[in-house]
């Protein structure tokens, strides 16, 4: 699979959308936190790949989880552009001078309580990478193409908070990526229109 940087441009949206949501199962029960992640696409010589965080296992949320670097809104963050931007800064030291906004994925609200928005990104190598070793055990990179690729989307369920609940995962390598980051990617996907209809 081949994927162009004008079909990644196309699927982003200039501005947050309005009323176009995702939802995990059970998230429209809860009081949703307000939060934004990057989606860092990393545009190599040889391809396209997806740098993914490996959360530290002692977190309140989330721990040991793969994840796009991210957070919650803060009161002095302008928009979720910025707040992803100042997160990722804070979480794995990438310099915002490498990140090209490409514009924005649907909100996604999660079963834990968040209400993400995914901030589309192209990221210009070379450049080096700090990691907070309180909220980041490692970063590393995927092929764009291997996510993208609903061939490589499993489906599991698990039993939270009372009741089964459906995910989807893309393993890579030891890497098991799931929950709301395989879900951010499957949004990516549909905006795409690789998914199977």
């Amino acid at each position: 699979m081949t994927i162009s940087l004008d079909q990644l441009r196309a699927a982003a949206a200039p501005e947050p959308l309005q009323g176009v949501v995702v939802q995990e199962d059970g998230s429209d029960a809860l009081a949703l936190t307000p939060a934004a992640v990057l989606f860092p696409i990393v545009q190599h010589a040889t391809g396209l790949t997806v740098l993914l965080t490996q959360r530290t296992a002692h977190l309140k949320d989330h721990a040991g989880q793969i994840s796009f670097p991210g957070g919650r809104v803060e009161p002095e963050d302008l928009s979720p552009l910025h707040t992803a931007l100042r997160e990722t800064e804070e979480e794995i030291g990438l310099a915002r001078r490498h990140v090209e906004p490409l514009g924005y994925l649907p909100e996604y609200r999660t079963g834990t309580g968040f209400a993400v928005t995914p901030v589309l990104a192209l990221v210009q190598p070379p450049f080096e990478l700090q990691l907070d070793p309180f909220e980041v055990a490692e970063a590393f990179e995927v092929p764009l193409a291997f996510l993208l690729d609903p061939a490589n989307h499993q489906q599991h369920s698990l039993h939270y908070r009372g009741a089964l609940r459906s995910y989807y995962a893309m393993p890579w390598g030891e890497y098991f990526i799931w929950g709301a980051t395989a879900g951010m990617i499957r949004s990516l996907c549909a905006r795409m229109g690789l998914l199977p209809t």
